[in-house]
């Protein structure tokens, strides 16, 4: 573990502020959105999780954008701006389709909030088997 890094408190409580070389830091927590103050940052955060996951996979398979483009069935400006995370243009729902096409399954899993999280939310995990 980094010697400037901190465990992060209970839910509910206040980060710690610290200073290393003269530069003051928040620790974060785990969603840069919500720490940003965005009132949909959980949407936001399962928008990127899925871009980023889409991006890898196009990596993995080797191909250019002009190929991944081809295969999700969009423009390759497209690819560019959902590969640079500019994911205002594309819901959830269009992201959900990309990984279809890439033959990713996608589920969704709802259940009662745990009592450690202080609000319910929406998030996006990425698993080698179901």
């Amino acid at each position: 573990m980094d010697k400037h890094r901190k465990k992060k408190p209970p839910a509910g409580e206040q980060f710690d502020r610290g200073e290393i070389d003269g530069i003051t830091f928040t620790d974060g927590g785990d969603n840069v959105f919500a720490d940003l103050g965005l009132s949909d940052a959980d949407d936001r955060l399962a928008k990127a999780e899925m871009a980023r996951e889409i991006r890898r996979i196009v990596e993995t398979k080797g191909w250019n954008q002009r190929r991944a483009a081809k295969e999700l069935g969009i423009a390759a400006p497209d690819v560019s701006d959902l590969f640079r995370g500019k994911l205002k243009r594309f819901s959830q729902e269009r992201l959900e389709r990309f990984l279809n096409a890439l033959d990713i399954d996608v589920r969704i899993v709802i259940g009662p909030r745990p009592s450690w999280k202080p609000r319910a939310g929406v998030s996006v995990q990425r698993v080698t088997t179901f």
